[in-house]
């Protein structure tokens, strides 16, 4: 086997261990992997990177856990045509994972992370009801938390790629800065330029939505629930 194809192999076992929680870290993943794939002892340069092993996982996402078939073509490097995938299906996938993520007890009373994301795309959509973008950006602001909990707003908008538009990617990518602004630790040249956003308004009110969304105990939909409503509005506002 070449030096390449392992790499890519053992990139692809240890994502896979880590997507299904198997493992959380990345050293011990790898060489679980290349252990039992080579073995025994295993050269050095025979490693992925951690970044290599973070490619993966979001390909996996990407593809769902529960299309193996897919997620295999997708980690050697064959892409499907976005159009053929159903964007709806991805949001699910990405989202699913989250329910056994468990959050800081102190900042997120409410428990896992799927169960904040419900509420805080419930509190989004009674606040803009016919933002389908705003209402997406609120359900899939943590679905990184599930792929990496290091980076989670990277590797959630590298997750969704081009499954969601530039303004939901846009609140996505900068919801930590608004929580930072509001407790005073954004510098003053992050600060202005998030200011001077177009969406600067809508992005306040999500950390709003996502501030507010960390109750015990509130009903909320179930994802297959939130995702048919996201499906009719982008039919009313002629979207696909």
């Amino acid at each position: 086997m070449s030096n390449d194809k392992l790499r890519r192999q053992i990139a692809y076992e240890a994502a896979r261990m880590m997507y299904v929680r198997q493992e959380s870290d990345y050293y011990r993943a790898k060489m679980k992997v290349a252990r039992r794939i080579c073995r025994g002892w295993v050269k050095p340069a025979d490693l992925p990177t951690d970044q290599e092993i973070r490619d993966q996982i979001q390909l996996l996402a990407r593809a769902g856990s529960a299309n193996p078939t897919t997620a295999a073509a997708l980690a050697n490097g064959q892409r499907d045509s976005q159009q053929q995938v159903d964007r709806f299906h991805v949001y699910r996938n990405l989202l699913t994972p989250l329910e056994t993520v468990k959050q800081h007890p102190q900042r997120h009373p409410e428990g896992d992370a799927l169960y904040h994301s419900l509420q805080v795309f419930d509190l989004a959509r009674d606040a803009l009801p016919y933002d389908e973008e705003f209402q997406l950006a609120a359900l899939l602001h943590d679905v990184g938390k599930a792929i990496d909990p290091r980076d989670h707003v990277a590797a959630g908008l590298a997750a969704l790629g081009g499954h969601v538009t530039e303004r939901t990617a846009w609140l996505i990518e900068h919801h930590a800065q608004a929580a930072a602004l509001r407790d005073g630790t954004l510098g003053v040249r992050a600060r202005r330029r998030l200011e001077a956003a177009d969406d600067f308004d809508d992005l306040m009110l999500l950390y709003d939505c996502d501030r507010l969304g960390r109750q015990r105990g509130v009903q909320v939909p179930d994802v297959d629930e939130a995702l048919e409503h996201l499906r009719q509005l982008a039919h009313a506002n002629g979207a696909a």
